[in-house]
């Protein structure tokens, strides 16, 4: 049994193409497959379409979210519901080709437990994304270790992979992160980003940026470690600069003027208020995790309900 976890966000004119797309792999496959849909609170028909759907479908089961958490929560609502030996994670919109999905489970048939999809181009995404895109994984692989490279959320992970990461309690979570970061045998496959039928991404620019700061403050405290070495830089300079000052005041060359003492101002404001921007962010996620609220609200849930990997009992 294969679980696939489909997170949808005002998806009302693509979610049933996409679930019919995935049954008519599977059905090539041979494999049992249930399909796990989860509404993060959309405000368009979503709902509605999957109600309609999981009445006549004993394969799908429907979630919905009391209100829009965000992908990232939507994705580990849906690991909480998986089932059965393996779970595929993918979107809605069918930019992630179910095609490769045979491809995914022979190779976890030969005992690798995470296969990841990794893009081989990012379709039509703006010269922007692209770039943004490029410098944070650059930026995470040296901080964190992690090579994301092209990475997506297009995974396949063996039963043991999601209980793993099921039972880490951070409640501001980066999937792709926490994928890579449980480790186990695994290898890629490789897909080309197909277009979207209906709709645009609900990825803005601003949400983009709050994941990405998500994510490195979720796997790398280095950032910290900077506000420590512009102080050494500064203290070193700070000395270097009071001997000159010293000795050209003793020799009585000292040219009174302010522009010196007005630079040194702005450079060591601009790098506290950078420092403590830092320190901000770090604090900011300390005080969202003891607060310990839910990562998300299920409000509704229609179709079958089988036994959760988190709860299955190792034998």
């Amino acid at each position: 049994m294969i679980t696939v976890i489909i997170p949808a966000f005002n998806e009302e004119k693509q979610i049933e193409k996409t679930i019919s797309a995935v049954k008519d792999v599977f059905k090539n496959t041979g494999e049992n497959c249930r399909i796990v849909v989860v509404d993060d609170g959309s405000a368009d028909g979503t709902w509605d379409v999957l109600k309609n759907l999981a009445k006549t479908d004993a394969a799908l089961n429907a979630v919905r979210l009391s209100r829009n958490f965000g992908k990232e929560a939507a994705i580990m609502a849906g690991l909480s519901k998986a089932g059965g030996d393996a779970c595929i994670i993918m979107d809605a919109d069918l930019q992630h080709p179910p095609e490769i999905i045979p491809e995914m489970i022979a190779l976890w048939k030969k005992g690798y437990e995470v296969v990841e999809a990794v893009k081989e181009d990012r379709g039509r995404e703006s010269a922007g994304k692209k770039i943004g895109a490029s410098l944070f994984y650059k930026i995470m692989y040296r901080l964190s270790g992690f090579n994301l490279e092209n990475a997506s959320d297009f995974k396949l992970l063996d039963a043991k992979v999601v209980k793993a990461i099921l039972q880490m309690p951070e409640r501001e979570t980066f999937f792709r992160g926490l994928s890579a970061w449980v480790g186990y045998s695994r290898t890629q496959v490789h897909f080309k980003v197909q277009n979207r039928e209906y709709g645009k991404s609900g990825w803005s620019r601003v949400k983009l940026f709050r994941l990405a700061v998500t994510a490195l403050a979720s796997f790398s405290s280095l950032p910290l470690q900077f506000v420590t070495f512009i102080g050494i830089l500064f203290l070193i300079g700070s000395f270097i600069l009071g001997i000159q000052t010293l000795v050209m005041k003793f020799r009585g060359l000292a040219v009174d003027g302010f522009t010196t003492v007005i630079l040194l101002i702005l450079i060591t404001g601009s790098c506290l208020m950078i420092s403590l921007g830092l320190i901000g962010t770090y604090i900011a996620r300390i005080y969202n995790e003891v607060k310990a609220r839910p990562r998300y609200i299920i409000s509704e849930e229609c179709g079958p309900r089988e036994e959760s990997i988190q709860g299955r009992k190792d034998s």
